[in-house]
């Protein structure tokens, strides 16, 4: 896959004495491929997530060794992983999707992940990693988008829907992690691709 590159600034309105309102740049960020230097970060993104959150629901931590398998089994099946890092080259978040299940009658379908790390949450990194996640299931052909999002995570449900996702139905009490049982939201994104979806 071809690498990315995207550099965006993010704007924000500052009030100074007097009322004055001028307008500042917050350090460049980069859309891009990524690549093994990134996973260390990916790993503890997923471990945060982990140990600390519903976003996934393991309990047990990943090495970096169970990441990289990971990111090459990503890069073997054609799906994109990528992250936006700042300036200062640290990563901010990832994001990814891959099979949703593994029969040929779902070939046009893909599930989505999308990972942002603590420190930078309510940056809109999220809605920029989504936005991407969109423009290349499109250049691959793939039909449908699915979030399957923990009911608890009120701000990736609000993210789904601002980017046109719908909300297809809960599955209830899917998991338990915390001593809790925890409900399972489905949304759905339908794209315009594949130009001429054949059967086989």
């Amino acid at each position: 896959m071809a690498a990315l590159y995207h550099p965006f600034a993010c704007r924000e309105k500052v009030l100074l004495k007097r009322s004055t309102v001028t307008t500042i740049y917050k350090p460049l960020m980069k859309l891009i491929s990524c690549d093994a230097r990134h996973l260390p970060a990916i790993m503890a993104i997923f471990n945060e997530a982990i140990l600390h959150s519903t976003a996934l629901w393991d309990d047990t931590t990943r090495s970096l060794e169970t990441v990289s398998a990971w990111f090459e089994a990503k890069a073997k099946d054609g799906f994109p992983v990528v992250v936006i890092e700042n300036d200062a080259r640290e990563l901010m978040g990832f994001a990814t999707y891959g099979v949703f299940r593994n029969k040929p009658g779902y070939k046009y379908t893909v599930e989505h992940s999308i990972y942002v790390d603590a420190r930078f949450r309510g940056k809109g990194i999220g809605t920029h990693l989504m936005q991407e996640l969109i423009r290349l299931a499109q250049a691959q052909q793939f039909h449908t988008l699915v979030g399957a999002i923990d009911t608890t995570n009120e701000a990736s449900m609000a993210l789904h829907r601002r980017l046109g996702f719908e909300y297809c139905g809960t599955i209830k009490q899917a998991g338990f992690k915390f001593g809790r049982w925890l409900d399972m939201a489905f949304y759905q994104l339908l794209l315009p691709t594949p130009t001429a979806p054949v059967s086989r």
